[in-house]
């Protein structure tokens, strides 16, 4: 049995550049979320609505938003557990574009920089061509794998909130996932490629972006890991 609901969201016009509330009443069951929400209201009544989605299954990152203060995936948040009214903004420490969308260019190009990609060590190479790992191997990157870049975690991180340059959390741990791997052959030339003035030794390991993290990724952690790598490289360096 469905029942109304209030709920407000925080607008933003990008011709007047004016930003306001203003709340909505929406019937919803208890398996609704707070994108159902958002989707009642965008196709009843209110059609210029901004916001983001797509796979729904809290896989793509895309809804994330602050819902009651609270850093979130829309599409995994259930209206029934929140407190009303519902209070729904756009992410912080990014430009907003309209409503609840962001401009996130700049941390795109920040996954750009630390050499997502992998290029195979010949040794790591069988005799038919297949990359060899071990499940200990592999299992070093498997929490960093885990990554949906929803970027709550640059929301909610101080340091990115305070310096637009710092390289942030989940490109960091892009780094540490590609740099870990036991396949790749160019983890020097990425670490230091993040350890300069803006890079990961900005981090004060506050922790909010594990915090906010829905994936358990853990970005504090791998940014402390990736320091010990970066303090490593460079006696290699020395010593060579």
């Amino acid at each position: 049995m469905s029942k109304n609901i209030k709920i407000e969201i925080k607008l933003y016009n990008p011709e007047t550049e004016q930003i306001s509330w203003r709340e909505f009443s929406v019937p919803t069951s208890a398996a609704n979320t707070i994108l159902d929400a958002l989707d009642y209201i965008k196709n009843n009544g209110y059609p210029s609505l901004a916001y983001r989605s797509s796979c729904r299954m809290g896989l793509c990152g895309s809804c994330a938003a602050i819902v009651n203060g609270k850093h979130v995936l829309m599409c995994h948040t259930f209206c029934r557990d929140q407190k009303q009214p519902i209070k729904i903004e756009p992410l912080k420490n990014f430009p907003i574009i309209k409503d609840l969308i962001t401009d996130t260019d700049d941390v795109m190009n920040k996954f750009r920089s630390v050499m997502p990609y992998t290029e195979i060590q010949k040794r790591h190479l069988s005799k038919i061509g297949e990359t060899v790992q071990t499940t200990k191997q592999r299992k070093k990157i498997e929490q960093s794998s885990q990554c949906i870049k929803c970027l709550l975690c640059y929301s909610a991180c101080p340091v990115f909130g305070h310096n637009k340059e710092f390289i942030g959390p989940a490109a960091a741990t892009l780094a540490y996932r590609y740099s870990a791997d036991s396949h790749d052959k160019i983890g020097s030339k990425r670490i230091e490629s993040i350890t300069g003035d803006e890079g990961i030794y900005k981090c004060t390991f506050v922790g909010e972006c594990s915090k906010v993290c829905p994936k358990n990724v853990d970005p504090a952690s791998t940014l402390q890991r990736l320091k010990v790598m970066g303090v490593l490289n460079s006696f290699k360096k020395i010593i060579e």
